[in-house]
């Protein structure tokens, strides 16, 4: 009996130890991101007007094809496209994919932009699901419409890659809204380091609450549903600290599906976005480190803070479980099939910086914190594990939660200071520490349940529901 409990407690006490020193490593990658985002502001030059943004590169800036992968959105779609024909940038087209919705998405677009069938002739330089047409707007020459056979998001933009002429394009999700200065202030990159520069992401926000007017956000609010208003926290710790961070030091992981520009040849090089893929645009950021290092090319993948894309977040549990557990089982997909980058030393800080913080945060953490919050109250209640231990684990995961999310928090009143009153800014820390307490443990459940669906060969992207910019004001 005595042999029992000896080996019992000692397993308790590797399981406890183990579940603190992966909590020590990730408080370590946190607090260097935050550093590094801290510097990487510091050091940044004035944000610049738009005015002069366009006297600056008015003359300079290459032209860009944004292409809008669109299924059964014909809640937002619309509004979306005239946000993109209203942007402030001399020389872009607008590629819209209808990527054979079941919903009136093309109807919509025909009947706002008096769409027409053309012969337009593309380059089949990636694969994709059939075209059944091309369609061009009689009412603004910047906008294409490209109907197709469904073949999956990935699909649908290697398909806008196609069609496209320019030498960059630009992905945007088509429930997403860019500022007008957006493409002006994402673009100086390829402006300033065009040999170098090879994928530009910008920072996305929430647009739940906010009034939408002709296609722009017009009055920016929060919303009044707490699920949408803790995701706010989630989207500033996540571009304003983690990619800034990563971009400091050129080891940006993850350019947003939602808004992220791209130069083509390199896409075309590394054979465009892995169709079928739940992490797609994950992958593609990697396959380009790859192919790149694989190569011996000199390149940058950079994180630009000011330009700011608005999208519409999900307000009910099922909706935000279902994209949690899909983005899960994305990053999984992308660590298992690049798996041979992780601390190899022919990748240098991405095979360890990049691919390591994946392991750590993608891989293990969700199992790793969901163990502590279960094993460690457990292992106490049982008298196996000092009160110390116990405490020192809630330390670790409440103080260092909430100290990271108000960090965040002040990042973004330094940076871009798109809250205007001071009651927005005293709401948004509330939720930076309430979220922590319930929020961040059904995250960990919405994870672990994408853990089990990859590993069982789930492919589903379930239903996404949608409000619509048209009632956000509501």
């Amino acid at each position: 009996m005595n042999d029992w409990l000896y080996w019992i407690t000692t397993g308790a006490t590797i399981i406890a130890g183990f579940v603190i020193t992966c909590g020590l490593a990730q408080t370590t990658v946190y607090l260097l991101q935050l550093l590094l985002a801290a510097m990487a502001l510091s050091s940044r030059p004035p944000v610049a007007r738009a005015t002069l943004l366009w006297r600056r590169y008015s003359d300079v800036a290459p032209p860009v094809a944004l292409v809008v992968p669109a299924y059964n959105e014909e809640m937002n779609v619309v509004e979306s496209v005239r946000s993109l024909l209203s942007l402030e940038y001399p020389a872009y087209e607008v590629i819209v994919v209808n990527d054979g919705s079941r919903d009136a998405t093309l109807d919509r677009l025909k009947e706002a932009y008096q769409l027409r069938l053309v012969t337009r002739p593309y380059e089949e330089a990636l694969s994709h699901a059939p075209i059944r047409g091309i369609y061009a707007s009689q009412l603004s020459n910047r906008l294409f419409v490209v109907d197709k056979d469904n073949g999956g998001k990935a699909d649908a933009q290697n398909a806008g890659i196609n069609v496209s002429r320019a030498p960059l394009f630009c992905v945007i999700d088509a429930d997403s809204i860019l500022e007008p200065d957006a493409l002006l202030r994402a673009v100086h990159p390829f402006v300033d380091d065009p040999v170098r520069t090879i994928a530009v992401g910008g920072t996305i926000r929430i647009a739940n609450g906010s009034e939408v007017s002709g296609g722009r956000v017009s009055n920016v609010r929060l919303p009044r549903k707490l699920l949408p208003l803790l995701q706010i926290v989630e989207y500033l710790r996540a571009f304003l600290m983690t990619r800034l961070a990563w971009s400091r030091i050129n080891t940006l992981m993850l350019v947003s599906g939602a808004f992220g520009i791209f130069r083509r040849r390199e896409a075309v090089e590394v054979g465009g976005f892995t169709k079928g893929s739940m992490g797609e645009d994950l992958d593609f950021i990697v396959k380009l480190h790859r192919h790149m290092r694989d190569n011996d090319r000199d390149y940058r993948i950079e994180f630009i803070p000011e330009p700011v894309c608005w999208t519409e977040a999900p307000e009910s549990l099922d909706v935000l479980g279902r994209q949690r557990s899909r983005w899960q089982r994305g990053s999984l997909e992308v660590f298992f099939r690049y798996r041979s980058m992780l601390f190899n030393p022919r990748y240098g800080r991405i095979g360890f910086l990049g691919f390591g913080h994946i392991f750590l945060v993608d891989v293990i953490g969700p199992v790793i914190e969901v163990l502590g919050y279960i094993l460690m109250p457990a292992f106490w209640l049982l008298g196996i594990l000092a009160l110390d231990y116990l405490l020192a684990f809630t330390a670790l995961v409440f103080t260092y939660g909430v100290f990271i999310s108000v960090m965040s928090l002040i990042l973004e009143e330094v940076e871009l200071r798109r809250f205007p009153r001071a009651r927005d800014l005293v709401i948004l820390t509330g939720a930076a520490v309430l979220e922590n307490f319930g929020y961040r443990q059904i995250n960990n459940y919405w994870r672990l349940k994408g853990m089990w669906q990859y590993a069982r060969g789930g492919s589903e992207w379930g239903q996404m529901t949608r409000k619509g910019f048209a009632k956000q004001t509501k």
